[in-house]
Formats: C-alpha cells, structure tokens, sequence
C-alpha cells in the first residue's frame, strides 16, 4: 500500500493566508480514494486548499467498504505518515483511526453507528474529551423518520425491505426503526447486500420472493456510492423506495429525505478547521445535521402507479415534475 496525496488548487477569496505553512492531513474512507469534492469545497470555503496550505494523504489501495479489520492497517500507515490530523469517513474508518493513535486529532466524518458515549468512543458529545470530535449523522433516528414517510406515501404496504449493508449490525445500529415499525403495524424484511452489483441482484431478488411492497435504504455512504445502481434495481422490481439523499430523488429514486453531503461536510470542515487553527478535538462538541428536506419525485411515483397524498406534497421541499 501507499500514500498519496491530493493537489488539487481552486480559486476563491479564502481566510487564510497562501504564505502559511502547509498542512497534513490524513483522510481514510472506505469508499474513496481522494477526499471527497463536497469536503473539499467545503474547505476551500473556510479558506483551506489542497495545493496551497493543505495537503491530504490518502492510502493507496482497494476499498475495505465496511470492513474494519481491513481498514486497522490502513489507519495505522497514515499515522506512521506523521499526519496533523485524521478525517475518518464512517463507522469502521473511525473504529480503525481510534484505535490506531490517541494522539493525532481525530475528525469523525458522518458516523452513522450507535450512541457515541454508549460505544464508548467519546465522554459526551457537548465535550468528547480526548483526541476525537466530529459529526453525528443521527442515522437510526433520521431511518426510522424515512420509514415513517415511506409508510406515509405507501399506507397499504404492511412488509417493507430494508436494505442494508450488513444485516448482524442493523438491530444494534438502528434499534429506533425496528420500534417505529412496531407501532406503524409494519413487518420489516432485513435484506443484506455485499455492495457489488451481483450483491444488489440477490438483494432484490430477495425482496421480490419475500413479496415487500416499499423498500427502506438506510443511509450509508457504501449506498450513496451505488445510488445508481441501487435506483435502476428499485425501478426494475417495480418497488417504491424511499433514500437518504436529495441526489437519490434527482436519480429517480421516489422519495429522499435527509441532509445534503455538502451540508454534512461543511459540518466537517467546520471541525477540521478549527483543529488547525488550535483547538483541541476533545473540547469540541460533536455536530449533528440540523437541516433536512423531502424530495418527492412525481415522475418516479406516475411509473410505479402511485399517486402521492397531498398532505405528503405540501410537506415536500422540493417536487420533481
């Protein structure tokens, strides 16, 4: 394996100055292999460009998607690099970044596990103490909002699929959504997918033979990858879906609801900014999204034969003609 660094240099009025000294930062993903484009936007906002004052180290080498015993190696090579500070994207990168250092500042990029003080992995979220901050996607309870919509914009499907990417976590990581289904009287069909298009093909083909009549993407960046993947596969079994992301509805999916990679990254870089600029990660609280919108793709649901209730529409932030 080996590192390599982004260098990417944009224009733009920035706080910072170009005569300041540049920054390592490392950045492990289980999906990518550069720094996200929304992350770095929204760095350059606050005045940090790659080329210019930042460099990003990232390890070289095949995707460990959700995988952490695969991600521990990785970690651990951006601290021998000698890193300033970590961005860690989702739960096993985060996991591995923890355990490899409690030194270098830690910058959890869109955790979307469980309770951070119940894991364990910080005191609190108003102060999370030690070398670790970042931003908590508040999965389970944004999923089980997303099962409530969906059963909102469905009301006669009673057996939803719930497609995830590793079904022995999906009890613990997202106990809210199994307690909104019991009170919305909905059966829940856990379907597991290995994140490859031969994965996704038995995943559905699951879905269809336990004859699920809405299906529940739960957010993850694994499925934000694969949005379109995931969005052709719904459309062909002809089951109305509802996902995470604003970009899943411009895709074709029918309804997302959820915050914006952008907006989650500003929150991000908010973190990391302050890092460099002094300020110790144990004393920042963890941020969590605090803007949501509904996008509800008419077009989608006129294919599927599903008329949408009105009340569903006004409540929309956007509707897709």
């Amino acid at each position: 394996m080996a590192l390599v660094s982004g260098s990417l240099v944009a224009p733009g009025v920035v706080r910072a100055q170009a005569s300041e000294r540049i920054r390592r930062i490392g950045y492990l993903s289980g999906t990518e292999m550069r720094m996200r484009p929304t992350l770095s936007e929204a760095l350059r906002e606050l005045g940090w460009i790659e080329g210019r004052n930042i460099t990003v180290e990232a390890v070289e080498g095949r995707s460990f998607d959700a995988q952490r015993e695969r991600a521990a190696p990785l970690a651990k090579e951006l601290v021998a690099a000698k890193v300033e500070l970590i961005v860690a994207v989702a739960p096993a990168a985060i996991r591995a970044a923890i355990q490899a250092t409690s030194d270098i500042p830690i910058v959890m990029a869109w955790w979307g596990g469980p309770d951070l003080v119940e894991s364990g992995l910080i005191a609190s979220y108003s102060r999370p103490g030690g070398n670790v901050t970042g931003v908590d996607m508040l999965l389970s309870a944004l999923d089980a909002k997303r099962l409530d919509v969906l059963h909102q914009a469905v009301p006669k499907a009673t057996k939803i699929a719930v497609l995830v990417h590793n079904p022995q976590t999906f009890e613990q990581e997202r106990p809210v959504v199994r307690e909104v289904a019991r009170k919305l009287g909905l059966t829940l069909e856990i379907v597991g997918t290995r994140g490859s298009s031969t994965g996704y093909d038995e995943a559905f083909a699951a879905i269809a033979h336990s004859q699920c009549q809405a299906l529940l993407v739960l957010a993850s960046p694994i499925f934000g990858r694969d949005r379109k993947l995931i969005i052709e596969r719904a459309a062909r079994a002809n089951v109305p879906a509802i996902y995470a992301g604003a970009a899943d509805a411009h895709e074709g999916g029918l309804i997302a609801y959820g915050t914006t990679a952008l907006e989650l990254d500003r929150l991000v870089a908010k973190q990391v900014d302050r890092i460099l600029r002094g300020a110790k990660p144990g004393d920042l609280p963890v941020e969590q999204p605090s803007r949501y919108q509904l996008v509800i793709n008419l077009a989608t649901a006129r294919t599927l034969g599903l008329v949408i209730p009105q009340t569903l529409l006004l409540r929309a932030d956007q509707v897709i003609e």
